[in-house]
């Protein structure tokens, strides 16, 4: 569906955490193929836009399982984060009708096998692979994280909410090579130095993420960290201070600070 230039799109993803080797937490992250338009070449979590199809589904309570409480409008930012973590990654957060355990992984992957790059490529609907396959999405899983909105003024902007999942412990996680060029489960500490270092490019609402999740000593204070706090809205807004560049957000946002200087951006 075209854009006008500037207009906010709706969009989701999903930092998926699983118990690190050497860190209490590794988080699932995609770095952009450098041809994409969007934070192309970035180190990010998989996630885009929500579609009309989102939407559908949220009209169709058997192919979603634990998001009666849901408005339609929230219901679909958690079907979209699912559905682009399934195209970008192969996990697929999902149970069989009527059963309380998701789905073995190595259903997962076949189905990731025969249907993801179709639906990539927009020849199958999400919705039909889900009916087909008699399962539900497990939005349940997702636990609201971050609220960021694209700054005023920018070409392309969004209206992004963050969710933490715990990761289906069987399911790898692969990139498609065509939106992204890697994937890696790595630490929010590992993240965070490979952007001090050059290794990683890292967005500014990306490297704020990291941080805020950093602190937590394992995936399950994580997650419940997130059940209790209170998710606040973050719209940067762009300032100068002589040469610099500044972005100014709600404090009580909970990224250690109001205003951060930019560097390396015109």
């Amino acid at each position: 569906m075209p854009h006008e230039p500037g207009a906010v799109r709706p969009a989701s993803t999903i930092l998926l955490l699983r118990k690190g080797e050497a860190d209490p937490i590794d988080v699932f992250m995609m770095v952009r193929h450098y041809q994409i338009e969007f934070a192309s070449g970035a180190l990010v979590f998989p996630g885009g836009s929500v579609d009309v199809g989102d939407h559908e589904i949220a009209k169709r309570p058997e192919l979603h399982d634990g998001g009666d409480h849901l408005d339609a409008g929230a219901l679909a930012f958690r079907i979209a984060a699912i559905r682009e973590t399934f195209e970008e990654s192969r996990i697929l957060l999902a149970r069989p009708h009527g059963s309380k355990e998701l789905i073995a992984a190595t259903k997962a992957s076949a189905i990731a096998d025969q249907h993801r790059d179709a639906l990539n490529e927009g020849k199958v609907k999400f919705a039909d692979i889900i009916a087909e396959n008699d399962l539900e999405l497990a939005v349940d899983l997702l636990v609201p994280y971050a609220h960021w909105i694209t700054p005023e003024g920018m070409k392309k902007r969004f209206d992004t909410w963050f969710f933490l999942a715990e990761a289906p412990p069987e399911q790898v996680g692969m990139h498609d090579g065509k939106e992204s060029t890697d994937s890696i489960w790595l630490s929010p500490r590992e993240a965070l130095d490979g952007g001090t270092s050059g290794r990683f490019t890292l967005p500014f609402p990306t490297t704020r993420n990291l941080i805020k999740l950093g602190k937590q000593g394992s995936v399950a204070a994580a997650m419940d960290e997130a059940r209790t706090s209170k998710v606040v809205s973050v719209m940067p807004i762009v300032t100068r201070d002589g040469d610099k560049r500044q972005l100014r957000i709600p404090i009580e946002a909970g990224y250690d600070g109001d205003v951060f200087e930019m560097t390396g951006v015109p």
